[in-house]
């Protein structure tokens, strides 16, 4: 049974190489990492090493941007689609969803995060996760939608009401013990646990890939007895 390797930083595959030759070979590493992986993945769990129970513990030792979250109760913010739909996280439940913001001043740190995200998304979509994994990205209003994402997973949202995409954030963001600044994208497991945060751009993409993975292969979380109680009142 072999592993799969994981880079140690999303740059670090991509960086250039001098000869025709080396440029060749570097520029191809990332595909056939992919390939490798969709590969594998598709071949079943027992090839894909899924840590189990201790998937935020093996994540969390190889990725420093990792924070495990596990909180039960989350955030109900209003959202809606670009053409006016209101949408609410409750209705993906029965989906790994990968929650992101760009909020109005972020710059420069949201869209590197977000092309990260649209690699992360390239990832899965060659997998059999493509139909189990939604991705959401809150955009301020009358903001254009980020490029490069597959519509057929991905869903451009926006502030439901007078809210901003800060506030929406800040909701989420009280959810993690660090206070580093960085944007943040909360993995939400099924059954509406908010699972993981990756901080920041500077993770590992395909080791975001295996931790999703990971999720769609434990069993979705069933509430507790507070849990159920807090949602009749809701």
């Amino acid at each position: 049974m072999k592993s799969i390797m994981l880079a140690s930083r999303p740059g670090a595959a991509d960086a250039t190489v001098q000869g025709t030759t080396g440029d060749r070979t570097r520029r191809g590493r990332p595909m056939r990492r992919a390939l490798a992986l969709a590969l594998a993945l598709a071949a079943g769990p027992a090839l894909a090493l899924h840590p189990g129970e201790r998937l935020d513990e093996v994540t969390a030792g190889k990725e420093p941007a990792f924070e495990a979250a596990g909180a039960q109760r989350m955030p109900r913010p209003g959202m809606q689609t670009t053409d006016g739909t209101e949408i609410s996280l409750d209705e993906l439940t029965s989906q790994v969803v990968v929650l992101s913001f760009v909020p109005e001043a972020c710059g420069a740190a949201c869209a590197d995060q977000q092309s990260a995200l649209v690699r992360v998304q390239e990832a899965v979509n060659i997998t059999p996760m493509r139909d189990m994994v939604t991705f959401l990205t809150v955009y301020p209003r009358r903001q254009p939608p980020g490029s490069g994402w597959a519509p057929v997973n991905w869903r451009p949202l926006t502030p439901d009401g007078p809210g901003t995409v800060t506030a929406l954030a800040g909701e989420f963001a009280v959810l993690s013990a660090r206070n580093d600044g960085a944007p943040m994208i909360h993995v939400i497991d099924r059954g509406a646990r908010h699972a993981g945060i990756f901080h920041g751009a500077d993770f590992d993409r395909l080791g975001m890939v295996l931790y999703i993975n990971g999720l769609t292969n434990m069993h979705p979380p069933r509430p507790g007895l507070i849990e159920r109680l807090l949602a009749v009142f809701e």
